[in-house]
């Protein structure tokens, strides 16, 4: 190949993080940049979040090998620019500021034609079964794009997509004057917490067994922290003077012992918002969970749009998840980015593609 050949196919590509290998890592390489079609846009990303579903797919476990292509641009919390965009595209403009919902829907099921796209069985994911965000430039669907307001800042734009989830739980149920149970210190649980404090909750308590992520959480919202490993949550509700127990559960952890313990927590006729998935098949005691009439309600994604328009609402009103954002790199350093977060104990890690 001749050197201005070379040239011209390097003027079309761009970086991206690959699951380019059926094993364990991601992989920086050159890909195409994305022809856009006209509906969609394109998008020049500026901040990228690691999420727990990207770390799944970093170790390559049993439901990462069953579910993502290789190869596949994975990641899928983001914010960036438009740069380019299709002919049919209205109500958005070159240079706008976005960030964009991640599950891509159809359009034919009962589900998306009455409006519930959150619940369509068709949806697919962006950096999990289409190309993602861990790149330079990203194709997105104009109807997935959403658009940041001037108060938003990138770093936070590239987390709305694991706040969205944090909200979507949070809010499941009227939280006013209700006293509340986290259980799982991890970045979508404290945010979680943090939007209980701002939707009126009167007491949130926040459960796990790390102390480093209940600092946090007790750093980044007014929460009561507690460590199962050596505190009696049932102690800590008697000292914070409720009667019979907590409202609403807010089940974050996927760890079957917290979801037994938060069903023994909660009031007759408590309420249990679960976002958390258990390793494979756990055993529940339904009987307790029938003799305390109690409601369980499960929780995948976002409502597509209702609640970007609810957390986009909330942070221009006052909420502040900031504090939960404990890492920043330049995308170079993207293996230690990951190492952070397989480490345990750290919040949302961000990575910055502006200097590639």
């Amino acid at each position: 190949m001749s050197t201005a050949s070379n040239d011209l196919r390097l003027a079309n590509t761009m970086k991206a993080l690959v699951k380019a290998h059926a094993r364990t890592g991601l992989w920086m390489q050159n890909e195409p940049i994305p022809e856009i079609g006209v509906d969609d846009v394109l998008i020049k990303i500026n901040k990228t979040g690691i999420c727990g579903t990207d770390v799944h797919i970093w170790n390559w476990d049993e439901w990462a090998a069953n579910t993502v292509p290789v190869p596949l641009i994975t990641g899928h919390e983001f914010a960036g620019v438009i740069v380019d965009m299709g002919s049919h595209v209205e109500g958005l403009t070159i240079g706008q500021r976005v960030s964009g919902e991640g599950h891509l829907v159809g359009k034919e099921s009962r589900q998306s034609r009455a409006g519930k796209f959150h619940l369509d069985p068709e949806t697919r994911g962006i950096g999990v079964n289409e190309h993602g965000a861990f790149a330079q430039y990203l194709k997105l669907n104009a109807f997935n794009v959403i658009q940041l307001p001037d108060e938003i800042s990138d770093d936070i734009g590239a987390i709305l997509d694991p706040l969205g989830n944090a909200v979507h739980t949070a809010l499941s149920f009227d939280l006013l004057s209700e006293d509340v149970l986290v259980t799982g210190a991890g970045p979508i649980g404290i945010m979680a917490a943090a939007v209980a404090r701002h939707a009126g909750a009167r007491n949130v308590v926040i459960t796990d067994v790390n102390d480093d992520r209940l600092t946090l959480a007790s750093q980044v919202a007014d929460v009561v922290p507690v460590n199962v490993a050596r505190q009696d949550l049932k102690d800590v509700s008697v000292k914070m003077g409720l009667k019979q127990g907590f409202d609403i559960g807010l089940e974050m952890s996927g760890n079957q012992a917290a979801l037994d313990q938060m069903v023994e927590s909660l009031v007759m006729g408590g309420r249990i918002a679960m976002l958390g998935i258990p390793p494979g098949k756990s055993p529940v005691d339904w009987s307790r969970i029938v003799f305390k009439a109690i409601t369980i309600k499960g929780v995948y994604g976002r409502e597509i749009f209702e609640t970007w328009y609810k957390m986009i609402t909330m942070l221009q009103n006052g909420l502040d998840v900031s504090g939960v954002i404990t890492h920043r790199f330049p995308v170079q350093d993207f293996e230690e980015g990951f190492r952070q977060m397989i480490g345990g104990s750290s919040g949302k890690v961000v990575l910055d593609w502006t200097g590639v």
